[in-house]
């Protein structure tokens, strides 16, 4: 509300009105989730993924069509956060004849960034981690740590006194 609409030109009024204006402003910044977040999280949402578990390692399996192995990354963070990401980008179109650019009439494709995170289990051997992309799909393979062998009871001599 702007207080000159109602009359009150005067500067205290004026630096009222200001201190307002800024303090409701510090409020949303302070907390209000940034733009990278809400980023990010879309795209987590919009990339689905297959996890499968074999006797000895984890797979990954994630649809991410039109891109490059070089397009696409593969992060292990914090010894046990495993990050899959990529970015598809818009096809720059070259301008055709005519002296135009090219109209789109539709777009459906999803272009933007692609990504996923997966807190890995205690026995995943991060050491051990493949990732081959075929036709569009990814696959992560994270084997796992043999199982630790079984302590061996230990037997204490008894003497007799």
């Amino acid at each position: 509300m702007d207080v000159r609409m109602m009359g009150f030109d005067s500067p205290l009024f004026s630096t009222l009105q200001h201190l307002l204006d800024s303090t409701n402003e510090s409020e949303k910044s302070q907390s209000a989730p940034t733009r990278a977040y809400f980023q990010d999280a879309k795209a987590m949402a919009a990339t689905p993924v297959d996890i499968k578990e074999y006797p000895n390692s984890y797979v990954f399996i994630i649809d991410m069509p039109g891109l490059k192995s070089g397009d696409i990354k593969v992060q292990v963070e914090d010894d046990n956060v495993l990050i899959i990401s990529g970015e598809r980008k818009r096809e720059a179109e070259e301008e055709k004849e005519g002296g135009g650019g090219v109209k789109y009439l539709k777009m459906e494709r999803r272009v933007g960034k692609l990504m996923r995170k997966f807190v890995l289990p205690e026995n995943a051997n991060t050491e051990a981690i493949t990732a081959v992309c075929q036709d569009g799909v990814l696959t992560v393979t994270v084997q796992k740590l043999p199982p630790p062998e079984p302590k061996k009871p230990k037997t204490i001599e008894v003497k007799i006194a």
